[in-house]
């Protein structure tokens, strides 16, 4: 149950850290992507919570949703650019979001991989 908890927060977290880019001025196709992740991982972090049967499903999809906005952020800061957009260091919250995510990936990844041994054994 810790780490189910521990994964809930960091979900609720980074949609947390998207929600508040939005409400403090991220507009856009942006802060339309940035609600959509808020709400995906209010989701996320409920079904970490309350399934059972299924919680290493739920767990792998939880990691590549926080894979997934952690890959498109340092995407943003490459070079390259994401659907147009770029971002930097210095963009509110960036580096904050690095290490929330960073760390979720680890956590949420830990939670699949305890899911998977107690469904095993």
């Amino acid at each position: 149950m810790p780490w189910r908890v521990l994964s809930a927060l960091f979900l609720l977290a980074m949609g947390g850290i998207h929600l508040f880019l939005v409400l403090t001025g991220t507009g856009g196709l942006l802060g339309v992507l940035f609600v959509l992740n808020a709400v995906g991982s209010i989701a996320l972090a409920v079904a970490v919570i309350v399934v059972r049967d299924r919680l290493v499903q739920v767990s792998v999809l939880g990691l590549l949703f926080v894979l997934g906005t952690l890959l498109a952020l340092l995407i943003a800061l490459s070079p390259l650019s994401l659907f147009g957009m770029r971002s930097s260091l210095s963009y509110q919250l960036a580096p904050t979001a690095i290490v929330v995510e960073a760390i979720g990936v680890i956590v949420l990844a830990a939670t699949v991989l305890l899911a998977a041994r107690k469904r095993a054994g």
